[in-house]
């Protein structure tokens, strides 16, 4: 066992290296980009933009240390078919924002909101998966709904999920509560994260949801105390 020691909000995470995985929630056009689905309704995108450049050096780490990535995307089919049920909350929310809403991508070809396999859902360039990355597609919040994101972490043999990307009161947080929900033990990265929604209030929701995370699902810290603790394990061979 390759265990290393990150400093948290609650003391010292021993994280075992080689049972660990980086998860990357969400980071794709239509929640970061410009001219993407959150822009296109005012939803302010420029805090979650700003995490990219911090998400790379994680990204970068995780490379150099052979810890498997995977992505996981928002998107549905082109039919709609797994948006959910007329009426239901799903369906009506997503709705609103313009899911299926045809568009024009910046390099002036055609999109939709948040379908499979458009610039929409592609992640952005900075974060691109890499060959061997594992990439899965959601249709709600949380990745481990309907999707085959348990079984491949169970045939990695990975306990420990270290986690970025946005939003961190929705997509993320739904996220860490399936995982822990199934035992895994969930580190999340507070400057690998934003969220737009509330950003103007006295406590925001990426604080308040932070302070839950953190006092009952799993561990909260920085990206700085993570790279700062992966070298040891490179340095001894381990």
């Amino acid at each position: 066992m390759a265990e290393v020691a990150v400093a948290t909000r609650g003391g010292e995470l021993l994280l075992d290296v080689e049972r660990t995985a980086v998860v990357v929630v969400d980071m794709q056009n239509d929640f970061v980009s410009v001219g993407g689905m959150f822009d296109q309704n005012g939803v302010p995108t420029v805090a979650v933009r700003t995490v990219v450049p911090t998400i790379r050096r994680v990204l970068d780490a995780a490379c150099d240390q052979r810890i498997p990535v995977v992505y996981l995307k928002m998107g549905y089919q082109p039919d709609l078919s797994d948006l959910g049920e007329e009426g239901s909350v799903n369906r009506d929310r997503h709705l609103r924002f313009g899911v299926g809403r045809v568009i024009k991508a910046p390099d002036g070809g055609e999109s939709r909101n948040l379908i499979r396999d458009t610039w929409g859902t592609d992640i952005v360039d900075e974060l691109a998966p890499q060959t061997d990355d594992v990439v899965i597609y959601k249709h709600r919040f949380s990745g481990f709904y309907e999707t085959e994101l348990h079984d491949v972490l169970q045939r990695m043999d990975v306990r420990d999920l270290v986690f970025t990307g946005c939003t961190t009161s929705i997509c993320v947080d739904s996220t860490i509560r399936d995982a822990m929900f199934r035992d895994y033990r969930c580190l999340v990265l507070e400057d690998c994260m934003a969220e737009p929604i509330g950003g103007d209030l006295e406590r925001t929701n990426h604080e308040a949801t932070l302070l839950t995370l953190q006092t009952l699902l799993g561990w909260v810290g920085e990206s700085g105390d993570l790279l700062a603790a992966l070298p040891a394990t490179a340095e001894t061979g381990a």
